[in-house]
């Protein structure tokens, strides 16, 4: 990082997303004023125009997508002392990694028809699988709370653990109703807490979008769901509630491409 009398040089960056966790950073209003005072930004697209060749920590939005994403985030790595991954879509893929599913050549064909040639694409990855990330923020959007913690622990050079319990635990904190008692399908028991279950807090289930949680066990989300545990979780959630074995794996694939693991669950006895 620069020296004692300089602002730490900030620069912003996005890869394939909506972009939409640069705009929360924006909505920081009153702390992004303090937080000028503290660091010099350089590079911000969504923010202002103009452009550096250098910068001492990086914000990278977006999933690696292209060949030559991969050789720009190198580049961002090799300029930047500290690299943080903003966002789902940086940290862990997500919904970019929908295509994955899917040949490439397919994914062209339907997004560009006639002109896919002119287009290439690999499978969508998070930046942490080209480069070393020394920050996640997860969520899509980033949580604003979140960014403000990391931020701090960048500039007072803190380590930022990552929450790792699932998002039942700030359901619980907050007094709000399970989902599950509404008779809905929530991924809060598998999910990576960290967003104080704003979704739930607000009669929404959880969609997964923080991915799953360390050691997060999808057997057990299938005892929760059914208390049939023997089950594969697709056909077991079906079952209970009545939805069609695409719409189950949608649900847990909309956030958690990379991660997703229930193809290895044992098959029904």
């Amino acid at each position: 990082m620069t020296n004692k009398h300089q602002k730490p040089r900030v620069a912003f960056f996005d890869f394939a997303c909506c972009e939409g966790c640069q705009l929360t950073v924006l909505q920081l209003e009153d702390k992004l004023l303090e937080l000028l005072r503290h660091v010099e930004v350089v590079e911000w697209r969504e923010a202002m125009s103009g452009q550096a060749d250098s910068y001492d920590i990086a914000f990278c939005e977006g999933s690696i997508t292209r060949e030559e994403d991969v050789d720009r985030v190198k580049k961002i790595r090799e300029t930047a002392g500290t690299l943080v991954a903003l966002g789902s879509c940086a940290a862990i893929g997500c919904h970019n990694a929908l295509k994955n599913r899917w040949s490439m050549e397919e994914v062209r064909n339907v997004v560009y028809g006639n002109g896919s040639v002119h287009f290439n694409t690999i499978p969508a990855r998070p930046i942490a699988s080209v480069v070393k990330t020394d920050y996640q923020i997860l969520g899509c959007p980033a949580s604003l709370p979140e960014i403000d913690r990391v931020i701090k622990c960048i500039l007072t050079g803190q380590k930022y653990p990552l929450p790792n319990q699932p998002v039942c635990v700030e359901c619980k904190l907050n007094d709000t109703l399970c989902v599950f008692e509404k008779g809905e399908v929530c991924l809060g028991p598998v999910t990576r807490c960290g967003c104080n279950a704003i979704c739930t807090a607000y009669g929404d289930a959880c969609h997964g979008c923080r991915g799953l949680m360390d050691g997060a066990n999808l057997m057990a989300a299938v005892k929760v769901l059914t208390a049939e545990q023997r089950h594969p979780i697709m056909d077991a959630v079906a079952r209970r509630y009545g939805a069609s074995r695409e719409e189950i794996r949608s649900w847990f694939t909309l956030y958690n491409g990379p991660e997703l693991r229930m193809e290895k669950e044992p098959e029904a006895k």
